[in-house]
């Protein structure tokens, strides 16, 4: 995994202007702790941060090949699962290689397919190729943008880069603050609306697409999008099915020249890939390593409820015991997790999961001492069927997106000043109506499918790339990649057009990925109901949020002031959060969390400055 970033202008020689791309590439240090790299000519400048996974020697970057009278020139970021058939289909087509790398692959499969090569790859991956000869840059970002690549045009320069903080240090970049981002922050956040930031003029490029810079302008092409058509297959073979393909995602996910681990909570998810991966180490039982994540005192303050019903580590020691692993718990504590808001906000260039993305921060940079990649279990609840919202009444008839229902209580955390111009609710049904009339229906789904079709349409385009972005962002904030089997395409696509009864079979979450592996793990985890990444129940979290708040309000030079209802906000740290009486977002970001969530936006205005144009 790793960083770039680049210029491309065709209206004046930019050859000398690596002292501005140094500065954008050191903003990505942490993606790249291995090695940095840069390319310069005329009208392009590229350059490379590198973590080393794959071939140390032969692949490094910005790579170059020359093929008939031109030479191209690759930046590129993830892995590539598919790199050996694409290898040996090469082979056969006249092109050599003087490594094993994916990136060189990669590169002369774009030579070979040209455009088309998106529709050629299997991985994570984000990526941009300068062309000395057409004087063109394609770049692309992986099926469901797994890998981020971002984007502006300053004077005349298309800016790119794999983090927001690299495109912020262009002089010609100001970050700004725009009506558009305020909706994106309290309407929509910690989520985002598909192509866009909360910094006006500053994009990101779609999951799914590719686009090309050129002296015309920029045009970009959708290659990937799910497709609706009959499930033709029976159950038994639905079943095969699905056990192959997480047998053969997982298995190509395993690649790697560096120490390689998996995360464990003992929950469904991370235990398929635990016990799937378990018969490739069979040789090397020590090389077998898993990670879990708790809390101290969590034994002691551990609340249950519908959405936590029981702690991780009764079946985390089942997993271990049943397949051997070489397993390490790591404990986090409270002002760590507290103290670290700051750094998991800027790892993602805005405000985000407050301690949810926190203790995966600290979680990761621990994994780290360890491992340089990791499988992680993100995605199934998605393309299975996993959340409460897939069965909740409440939830199925809100009319909005049902990880966020509390638009009223949304709207009123606004200063009234602001909020005299802008309607959360009337931008979020906008974007609402606009992603449901993208998805498709067959004549043959049933009322209950189309609903269902409708709302996994939802999960899977603006609550998954959410958790996409954290686990990215989170993990290579240490250096450390992070692969999410269960996002594999082909996996994602024949979910999608399984009916609905057959999906939550039993009438489960989950119920139909339950009987999957029902033979595989201990009855025990696939009864398991369903528990989300752990967090901590510790008293102190939530007096050290109240107490960071009350400082921000009480202080007039604190920039959230200026966009807050500083009524509603006292107000709910009086009653510890209860006072907004939905959850922010999702199942975990209640009262501390929605707290945290504000420190996180106070603490973006102040790190980053935008200029406010409201």
């Amino acid at each position: 995994m790793c960083g770039y970033c680049g210029i491309v202008n065709f209206d004046k020689n930019i050859s000398n202007n690596f002292h501005i791309l140094k500065n954008m590439i050191n903003k990505l240090s942490s993606r790249g702790p291995d090695e940095e790299g840069f390319y310069f000519e005329n009208n392009v400048n590229l350059g490379h941060k590198r973590l080393i996974v794959i071939d140390p020697e032969n692949g490094k970057q910005p790579m170059n090949f020359t093929f008939q009278d031109s030479t191209y020139t690759i930046v590129y970021n993830g892995q590539i699962y598919n790199t050996q058939e694409l290898k040996e289909f090469l082979l056969k087509n006249d092109f050599d290689f003087i490594g094993h790398s994916d990136t060189e692959v990669l590169l002369k499969s774009y030579i070979h397919f040209g455009y088309d090569v998106v529709k050629h790859l299997n991985g994570i991956f984000s990526f941009a190729i300068w062309d000395s000869k057409k004087r063109e840059l394609y770049v692309a970002r992986d099926h469901f943008g797994i890998k981020p690549l971002y984007y502006t045009f300053k004077s005349n320069n298309f800016v790119f880069a794999s983090e927001i903080k690299s495109i912020l240090e262009h002089p010609e970049v100001e970050a700004v603050l725009d009506e558009l981002s305020i909706c994106e922050l309290f309407g929509v956040g910690p989520s985002h609306t598909p192509g866009l930031t909360p910094f006006k003029d500053i994009y990101e490029l779609k999951s799914g697409y590719y686009g090309v810079f050129d002296r015309n302008g920029f045009k970009m092409e959708q290659y990937f999008k799910l497709e609706t058509f009959e499930h033709s297959d029976n159950f038994d073979d639905t079943v095969y099915k699905i056990n192959y393909l997480l047998d053969d995602s997982i298995k190509k996910q395993l690649v790697s020249d560096v120490p390689l681990g998996m995360m464990l909570s003992g929950g469904l998810d991370s235990s398929i890939i635990t016990a799937f991966a378990s018969k490739y180490f069979k040789d090397n039982p020590e090389m077998f390593k898993t990670f879990s994540v708790d809390y101290v005192d969590n034994d002691i303050n551990f609340q249950k409820n519908d959405f936590q019903p029981d702690s991780d580590n009764q079946y985390i020691e089942m997993m271990i015991e049943k397949f051997g692993c070489n397993h390490k718990q790591i404990i986090l504590d409270t002002p760590e997790l507290f103290s670290t808001l700051g750094n998991a906000m800027i790892a993602r260039d805005m405000p985000g999961m407050a301690d949810v993305d926190s203790s995966f921060f600290l979680f990761c940079r621990e994994i780290k001492k360890d491992v340089s990649v990791v499988l992680s279990g993100e995605c199934s609840d998605e393309i299975f069927a996993g959340y409460p919202w897939f069965f909740r009444e409440d939830a199925l008839k809100s009319n909005t997106f049902p990880w966020s229902i509390a638009i009223s209580e949304r709207q009123h955390i606004l200063n009234p000043t602001i909020g005299s111009k802008i309607n959360l609710k009337e931008y979020i049904d906008c974007r609402y109506n606009q992603a449901l009339a993208n998805v498709e229906f067959l004549p043959s789904d049933s009322d209950e499918t189309k609903e269902k079709r409708k709302i996994s349409y939802l999960t899977l385009n603006w609550w998954m790339p959410t958790l996409l972005d954290r686990a990215d962002r989170m993990s290579m904030a240490s250096g450390l990649e992070t692969r999410v089997p269960f996002c594999d395409y082909r996996l994602v696509q024949y979910l999608w057009n399984i009916p609905w009864e057959m999906k939550a079979l039993n009438g489960r979450e989950k119920g139909l990925l339950r009987y999957v592996v029902k033979d595989i793990l201990p009855k025990e985890i696939v009864e398991r109901k369903k528990s989300p990444y752990p967090k901590t129940y510790n008293p102190n979290y939530l007096n050290a949020v109240k107490k960071e708040l009350e400082k921000i309000v009480n202080n007039p030079g604190s920039p959230v002031k200026n966009l807050l209802n500083e009524k509603y906000i006292r107000k709910i740290i009086e009653t510890n959060g209860s006072a907004f009486s939905r959850p922010w977002f999702g199942q975990l970001m209640t009262g501390p969390q929605l707290m945290a969530y504000i420190i996180q936006v106070n603490q973006w205005l102040e790190i980053y400055n935008p200029r406010l144009e409201i």
